[in-house]
Formats: C-alpha cells, sequence, structure tokens
C-alpha cells in the first residue's frame, strides 16, 4: 500500500497534462493564444510525472532488494557491501534524473533557450570560471562515485578520522556523515576518504584484538595474573575464544609491564571487554596480592660516623 501511494501523485500529474495537451487550439474551451501557454504547462506536469515515477521506481527496487538482507547481524560484511552500493547508485540515478528532468523542462521556454545559447556562445571566459568553480563539486562527486566501486569504507565501518573513533551512518555523493562514539557527527567530503589515510577496524572482518596494559611490581606472580585473566575471559559473552595472552612486554625502573592481548567479535565488543578486564585484574591484584602494587623503594644506609 505505501508502494501505491508514491504513484498516485505523479499519475494525477500524468492525467492532467494528458487532458491538457488534449485541449487543441482549436478547442472551443482554450483560446487560441492561451494555447501555446497551456501546451508548455502540460509538457512540465508530464516531464515532472515521469520524473517522480522513475524516482519512486527506483527507491522502491531498492528498498525491496535490501529488505531481504538483514544489516543488524554480527557478520555484516557483505551486507553492508550491498547497502553501500546501493545507496550510493540510487543518490546517483536520482541525481542524472533530476537534472536531466531540468534540462528538458528548460528547453521548453523559449527566452531561457537563447539566453543559455548565447551565453555558451560568447562568454567563453565565463564559462571557464563557472568550469573552474565547478571543479571540486565534480571531484566529490567523482570521488563518491569511486567509494561505491572501490569501497575503502561502507555503511557501519568502524573508523578512525581526523584522531575521532566512530562508524560511517551515512555515505553520499559528496559527504560521508560519520557518528562518533559521544554521538556526534562528523561530516567529511568524499574526497576525504580518497586522499588522506584514516584508520578502518572492520575493511575486511568486524573481528579485532584489544590491549590491556597492567603496571605492577617486581614481585607479581605472572603465571596467577595469567590464570586470572582465562578465567574472567572463560565467563565474559564478550570474548569470541580465539585470543587469549599474557606478557610482561616491558621491564622499567619501578614497574613491570604486563599486556593482556585479547579478541572479540567486533570493536564495541572488544571496547566492552577491555574495560571489564582492566577493572577486574586491579581488583584481582589488590585483593590477593597488594604488596604487588606499584611502589618506589628508598635504600636507606648508617652513616659511618654514627657506628664510631
Amino acid at each position: 500500500m505505501n508502494y501505491l501511494k508514491r504513484f498516485i501523485l505523479p499519475f494525477l500529474l500524468f492525467i492532467i497534462a494528458l487532458l491538457m495537451i488534449s485541449l487543441g487550439p482549436d478547442h472551443e474551451l482554450v483560446p487560441n493564444e492561451m494555447h501555446s501557454a497551456i501546451q508548455v504547462i502540460a509538457t512540465i506536469l508530464l516531464i515532472a510525472g515521469i520524473t517522480w515515477a522513475l524516482i519512486a521506481t527506483i527507491r522502491i527496487v531498492k528498498n525491496r532488494i535490501l529488505s531481504r538482507h538483514d544489516i543488524s547481524v554480527s557478520d555484516n560484511l557483505r551486507i553492508r557491501k550491498l547497502y553501500t552500493q546501493y545507496n550510493i547508485l540510487e543518490k546517483i540515478l536520482v541525481f542524472v534524473i533530476i537534472v536531466i528532468a531540468l534540462s528538458i523542462t528548460l528547453m521548453q521556454f523559449e527566452g531561457m533557450r537563447s539566453v543559455g545559447i548565447s551565453l555558451f556562445a560568447s562568454a567563453g571566459l565565463a564559462g571557464l570560471i563557472i568550469g573552474l568553480a565547478a571543479q571540486k563539486a565534480l571531484g566529490t562527486i567523482l570521488a563518491g562515485i569511486q567509494i561505491a566501486i572501490t569501497q575503502p569504507i561502507r555503511l557501519d565501518d568502524v573508523v578512525i578520522v581526523e584522531n575521532e573513533w566512530g562508524w560511517i551512518e551515512e555515505i553520499n555523493l559528496t559527504y560521508v556523515v560519520v557518528r562518533i562514539w559521544d554521538k556526534r557527527r562528523l561530516v567529511l567530503p568524499t574526497t576525504y576518504f580518497m586522499e588522506r589515510p584514516f584508520q578502518n577496524w572492520t575493511r575486511t572482518s568486524a573481528d579485532i584484538l584489544g590491549t590491556i596494559f597492567i603496571y605492577t611490581d617486581y614481585t607479581i606472580p605472572i603465571n596467577a595474573v595469567r590464570e586470572e585473566l582465562t578465567r574472567l575471559l572463560r565467563d565474559n559473552k564478550y570474548w569470541d575464544g580465539k585470543v587469549n595472552v599474557l606478557q610482561v612486554t616491558d621491564a622499567r625502573e619501578h614497574t613491570l609491564e604486563l599486556r593482556a592481548l585479547i579478541s572479540a567479535a567486533s570493536s564495541p565488543d572488544a571496547w566492552e571487554l577491555r574495560v571489564f578486564l582492566r577493572e577486574k585484574l586491579i581488583e584481582f591484584i589488590q585483593e590477593k596480592y597488594p604488596h604487588c602494587l606499584p611502589k618506589t623503594r628508598v635504600a636507606m644506609e648508617a652513616d659511618p660516623a654514627m657506628k664510631a
């Protein structure tokens, strides 16, 4: 029913346009001097109806195809590719249809057509200036088409741009919207993703490794911490069961650096897992080995003069 509603207005425009076209120059209801204006209006209505119907058809076909694929599933890499391609393709087709419709509409006015011809014929410099001014806009449109083909980013990809961590929320012909983790929106031109480096955490898969650093005293029993890490991971729903490593990655002047390396199915899961493990490992050391918390040692020696 919703699909039918989209065609009601185009259908009405078709009917009105056909009725107006049927009013010929000899029709008794239309004076001859008004016939040309009526024919132009009818043509414009017909163009508007066809344009509307084409755009509605494109959107209906896209929605019907995408409705068969659920983007909310965890392993949605192929689906996100489809969503990205179809959304950008829809915007390109709608843009081309509107430009063609406007061009045909303007050609119905003799005055506008002659003005346009004279401008193109005699104002080469103005055309050059307009071309230079439109160069950047055309570049962003071409970048949008290139993103649809090569797909360095896709909808719902996890990226780091401008030192901000977030998800690709929208991909348009000329700009991309990144939803930052704190619900802000970062709007970037499509050329940004073709000209500047950025991090894409879900380029080939959604799974990701996470790290937790803990600093302790040299007296910490490493195996006990390693066993506690394994126990915490075994009971955690965010761990995907693939990576579980605890290593001493540095020995500093006063502390040992312990690095826990874990894996998760997605970056949000990895974040939840990291903050959970960091908290629980610190609590474990505080309760079981409080003497192994970082400390500074001071060695005091007796003065030889005092001994004498």
